[in-house]
């Protein structure tokens, strides 16, 4: 039990290490951004006390950065500017640099984890910062006029056009230097971002009930911009209502579930434990994005794709150890985007989303079908040309039932589930038909038999093939064509199901093409081209099924800095890239290898000797 005790205390050690160096980090931040905000009006005033009192916190500032050479010659540039009178946008630029240096470097989190409490900020105000700020928080108070500075006055516009949410927390959790501000350590990081962003409600009107919802701002945009900032970005009348309404995520929602499993992870992180940190990720992942990928994919593909590389990339650290702090503080800005994500669209945006869902999702399956009903025709095994279309009917069936029950049988994991096993069960069937026409390629008695007695030589365990390779190929395709669908409906089902029957009329005249196309080559050549085709049908749902594997967490991550085409199933993994490349290759390795070998040059006779 000792070394036990022992190390939780090196654990809790380096946790509050931790934490403390970035609370020494946020000081030095807050100190800039300070800077940034305050001496320009004090050296517009020329105030001497007020200059005194900038040249105090430059001073203050080298001193906390003396033992940093990274950052110190910075940091004395900045004093030696203001104790020269540089112009004010000279130094707020140096300030501004300095600080974006600083949070990019040390990977400071600028927001908090969750949407804070307006009602609790308002309570802590009046307990906390009325007496001084006045109950309104215009400055005005009892005791206001023997304080020197005096108070913030927060329905200034002016002073609150250099005031962030961020800067008032560090303000709060520091105090600052030379004044009658003071630190309030004893209140939580959650309650001093309570009462940061409960300071920029003072000045503004209520939300009107009867005005569109605010925009999607994400709580680390609220937390960094100015009011200035967010209506220069969305508006003045939008400022009232970004400010007055939080971001809000249900705790029941599938967002919901992705937000607390993240924080789980980051508390895994923090405590070393980084496995169970990296299976929390999967898990956020799995039940909270996946059961709503489908919608969210159908309205702002973007989003989805913004979404998978903050999670990889969050697994990624947690993976190789790293500190989640950053991480996922990008996954949670891009969580609350999502659940902020409204419809939208109109008939014919929908319409044609969902018409290009219908091709994108089922073009590699009509070539499949097409290919095969081409190689049944020529050969002229009308029967098993009915296997085929049994086939890919009985998926377009079963694709029917995951429309109407999707979101309840087949969310989450078991989507990703049943999507990865078809994938690669359809990757062997493929190698096996492209196997069995290759064979029948080279086999030239075997071709002359069928042309007479026009009839397959597929035996009855061919059928079974045939009708499990239709099946595969179109049943992945239509599965997820049908939860993407369902997600759609949402904005338009009429739309989605003009969309979709569009869709499926150019598919069919598609595969009708490559049917006729095929029929009209020679024997060989349609199997040859057949082969290929389906070895790359292959290849690309290899790489889909590994990649799934990856999804679920059974495979690890290893990025090789490659271009993605996700639509080919080419991701930029080596996990799921390498099986593609071997797959993909063996095929002319096995070319290579049997090809026939060039006649050896006859040799010259030899002369006879005299």
């Amino acid at each position: 039990m000792k070394w036990l005790v022992v190390l939780s205390l090196l654990v809790s050690s380096v946790v509050s290490a931790t934490e403390s160096s970035d609370a020494t980090w946020h000081r030095v931040v807050g100190l800039l951004q300070y800077l940034e905000g305050d001496y320009p009006a004090a050296s517009a005033s020329g105030d001497a006390a007020e200059l005194a009192e900038q040249r105090g916190f430059a001073d203050e500032l080298v001193r906390a950065l003396e033992s940093d050479a990274r950052y110190l010659p910075a940091a004395r540039a900045i004093e030696a500017a203001i104790d020269g009178g540089k112009p004010a946008a000279e130094v707020s630029g140096l300030c501004r640099a300095l600080a974006q240096q600083l949070i990019a470097e040390q990977h400071l989190v600028q927001s908090p984890k969750e949407p804070p409490s307006l009602q609790a900020g308002a309570a802590l105000f009046q307990t906390a910062c009325a007496s001084c700020h006045g109950a309104n928080g215009d400055g005005d108070s009892p005791i206001a006029a023997a304080m020197t500075p005096k108070p913030a006055n927060f329905h200034d516009g002016e002073r609150m056009s250099t005031l962030t949410p961020y800067k008032v927390f560090n303000t709060t959790t520091f105090g600052i230097s030379g004044t009658t501000m003071p630190a309030f350590a004893g209140l939580s990081d959650p309650e001093r971002w309570n009462l940061a962003f409960f300071i920029f409600t003072l000045r503004q009107p209520p939300c009107p009930k009867d005005s569109e919802p605010p925009p999607n701002v994400g709580l680390r945009a609220l937390a960094t911009l100015t009011d200035v900032e967010l209506a220069q970005g969305h508006g003045e009348k939008a400022v009232a209502c970004l400010r007055r309404e939080m971001p809000k995520v249900d705790e029941k929602s599938s967002i919901g579930v992705a937000v607390a499993g993240v924080g789980r992870a980051l508390e895994l992180s923090k405590a070393s434990r980084h496995d169970e940190a990296r299976q929390a990720i999967v898990d956020a992942y799995l039940l909270g994005v996946e059961p709503i990928e489908p919608t969210l994919r159908a309205r702002d593909g973007a989003l989805v794709s913004e979404l998978e590389r903050a999670f990889t990339q969050a697994r990624l650290t947690a993976q190789r150890g790293g500190d989640l702090q950053h991480d996922t503080q990008q996954l949670l800005e891009v969580l609350q985007k999502a659940s902020t994500q409204r419809a939208t669209g109109d008939f014919w945006s929908v319409f044609v989303t969902a018409l290009l869902i219908l091709l994108r999702e089922g073009f590699e399956a009509a070539v499949v079908v097409g290919a095969l009903l081409a190689v049944l025709k020529k050969m002229g095994a009308t029967e098993q040309s009915r296997v085929v279309h049994f086939g890919w009917i009985s998926a377009l069936g079963f694709s029917a039932v995951a429309y109407v029950f999707g979101q309840r049988l087949l969310a989450g994991a078991n989507r990703e589930w049943l999507e990865t096993v078809v994938s690669l069960f359809a990757v062997g069937m493929l190698l096996y038909a492209a196997l069995w026409l290759n064979a029948r390629a080279n086999m030239s008695k075997f071709m002359g038999e069928l042309r007479e007695k026009m009839k397959g030589a597929i035996s009855s365990g061919n059928l079974t093939g045939l009708f499990l390779i239709s099946f595969t190929s179109v049943g992945r395709e239509t599965l997820e064509t049908a939860l993407f669908l369902e997600g759609l409906a949402g904005d338009s089902p009429t739309a989605v199901a003009w969309g979709a029957g569009a869709g499926l009329v150019v598919l069919l005249g598609f595969m009708l093409m490559v049917r006729r196309v095929g029929y009209v080559l020679p024997m060989k050549t349609l199997f040859k081209a057949s082969t290929v085709m389906l070895i790359a049908t292959a290849v690309m749902l290899i790489g889909k099924g590994f990649h799934g594997l990856q999804e679920l967490g059974i495979l690890p991550l290893s990025p090789n800095g490659f271009f993605a085409i996700e639509t080919l199933g080419i991701y930029a993994d080596w996990v799921s890239l390498t099986p593609q490349l071997v797959l993909a290759l063996g095929p002319i390795a096995w070319w290579w290898l049997r090809r026939p070998n060039r006649p050896a040059p006859v040799e010259a006779r030899s002369k006879p000797t005299l």
